[in-house]
């Protein structure tokens, strides 16, 4: 029984250590103001009140083109999207795209979100594999192959140039 007991505290204590810390906040060294770094899931944008007042109002104001959404299918396409809760590119664009996503019914499994610092680092993340030089960047991958980015800001709007990447 004792040795029961302790592996099931081993197994408690070993998932705690080896976890990924996900939702981590800290606080912006230049605005004195909580951001994310890290990974993180997309309902802290909503939920959290130091990021949900600028994502609500840019997701509810954002009408993406529905004849240009009927054409996208993101059947096994998984969505890498790097950006910066204090960068204002990226507050634009995140709470847009997300909106799209949702239109889409889009399988969140298949989105990875990262937030960096303005250094363009987070803890647990190597994004130097993503070649990251802008904030916020949307990297669309299919069959383990990268098809395309949207970096910073579109150049027609997130759903046309989405549709673009796709289609090459």
């Amino acid at each position: 029984m004792k040795a029961f007991v302790f592996i099931i505290i081993f197994l408690f204590f070993s998932i705690i250590v080896y976890a990924q810390h996900i939702n981590q906040i800290a606080t912006d060294e230049k605005s004195g103001k909580p951001m994310l770094i890290g990974e993180f899931k997309k309902e802290i944008l909503q939920n959290d009140t130091s990021f949900s007042w600028w994502f609500e109002s840019e997701y509810e104001s954002y009408e993406p083109e529905d004849s240009i959404l009927k054409l996208i299918n993101l059947d096994s396409v998984k969505i890498v999207c790097v950006m910066g809760t204090w960068c204002s590119d990226s507050r634009r664009e995140v709470p847009r795209f997300i909106k799209i996503l949702d239109e889409l019914k889009f399988d969140y499994k298949n989105l990875s979100l990262y937030a960096v610092d303005r250094n363009k680092k987070a803890p647990d993340v190597n994004i130097d594999d993503f070649v990251i030089e802008r904030v916020a960047t949307f990297i669309f991958y299919k069959n383990d192959s990268e098809l395309g980015r949207i970096i910073e800001t579109p150049k027609v709007s997130l759903e046309a140039d989405l549709l673009e990447i796709l289609s090459q």
